[in-house]
């Protein structure tokens, strides 16, 4: 009997290595040198550090040098944080949606934080901003560029004006949008902007932080000057080299991203035929990305169900260590009887119509049952 292929639909987990990163890798695997020695091994290894910077800097349309490499989102986004504190902001403002790598840095960070709500569709609520940032001191704003649970893109250069007319800072986490829409860092009005190699098809542990002319970068790893003086420590060749090739090639496939919508749509209209509810339908979203939930069909019993039949998709974040939670972006959204149920179905570079149509199958298939089962015990 010959199994069928798992379909794997959890790339805002994390995207399988593209071709073309693989291939970087390895070819940087072959270097000797240290990035900071000046011989010619040294010389050759710096050369792929910067032509990978060059790459990542072309990804969200800014010049090599505002590109300082780290080793994922979580620390490019507490770099930002803690640069800017360290800057003398007072205050950090946060919407309710922010990823956890942003949310937990920002409450340990020994100034004050307020939270900026959502609305039912996921979107940041920016009514209240101007009035946040009138208080005495500069006041740092995070607000993610779009969610990785929903999908939902949000409002940031609106909140970029508010922020910049009160003289404030503005951190946007990208590493969700980066490869599924098009990114210009000077349009958004960003201060700073963190990005991941392995959520466009690149390594695992390589990230970037990317920062404007506004912004003032404090190093948090002391020793060496490597990266202009902005983390200490040898560079990672190989992770760096395989992020320029995989932001080379989303670059490139960002118009076969976008068709994404439509398998993700045909998706969502069966799982509402079927009595389940689509989070943030209705305003702008990643192409690939669907949130959905069905009450009474537990998060981790879709992903488990799901599973067995050879679909990989998650319920939520994937940065829990593997623990199923309550989605606190759905109650953020005002749906706190949605959020036990809440999945999130994730494509990408290498997903195909096919794979949207059979998790589909899948997960109507497992409904069906869960249902049936339900009317049994009643």
């Amino acid at each position: 009997m010959t199994s069928k292929p798992a379909i794997y639909l959890d790339y805002n987990a994390t995207a399988p290595i593209r071709p073309e990163a693989r291939e970087a890798v390895l070819r940087a695997f072959e270097l000797a040198g240290n990035p900071s020695s000046v011989h010619a091994a040294g010389r050759a290894a710096r050369d792929v550090v910067e032509t990978a910077r060059k790459q990542v800097g072309q990804l969200v349309g800014v010049v090599a040098g505002s590109v300082t490499f780290v080793s994922g989102g979580t620390e490019a986004n507490a770099l930002a944080i803690d640069s800017a504190v360290a800057s003398g902001v007072k205050r950090i403002v946060v919407s309710a949606i922010e990823h956890e790598a942003v949310a937990e840095t920002a409450a340990m960070s020994g100034v004050a934080v307020e939270v900026l709500p959502v609305g039912a569709h996921g979107v940041t609520d920016l009514s209240g901003l101007a009035e946040l940032l009138a208080g005495e001191g500069r006041t740092l704003v995070c607000l993610m560029l779009a969610n990785n649970e929903t999908g939902v893109i949000q409002p940031v250069a609106e909140a970029s004006a508010i922020v910049r007319a009160a003289d404030g800072l503005l951190h946007v986490d990208a590493v969700q949008a980066a490869g599924k829409i098009a990114i210009d860092f000077s349009a958004l009005g960003a201060d700073t902007l963190a990005l991941s190699a392995h959520k466009i098809g690149g390594p695992q542990g390589v990230g970037a932080l990317v920062a404007g002319t506004r912004a003032n970068v404090v190093r948090r790893l002391h020793g060496g000057g490597q990266e202009r003086g902005r983390r200490a420590g040898t560079e990672n060749v190989a992770g760096i080299a395989g992020f320029g090739a995989a932001a080379s090639a989303a670059l490139r496939d960002l118009p076969q991203a976008a068709d994404q919508g439509i398998w993700r749509d045909a998706l969502a209209q069966r799982v509402k035929d079927a009595g389940g509810v689509v989070l943030g339908e209705g305003v702008p979203r990643l192409p690939q990305t669907l949130c959905l939930a069905a009450e009474g069909f537990a998060s981790q019993v879709q992903v488990m169900n799901l599973d067995l039949a050879g679909v990989m998709a998650s319920a939520g974040s994937a940065c829990s260590s593997g623990k199923v939670k309550a989605s606190r972006v759905v109650e953020a959204m005002g749906r706190p009887d949605l959020a036990p149920f809440a999945l999130r179905v994730s494509g990408g570079w290498a997903s195909t119509e096919q794979d949207w149509i059979v998790c589909g199958d899948a997960w109507l298939a497992a409904w069906k049952r869960i249902g049936a089962r339900r009317r049994e015990v009643a």
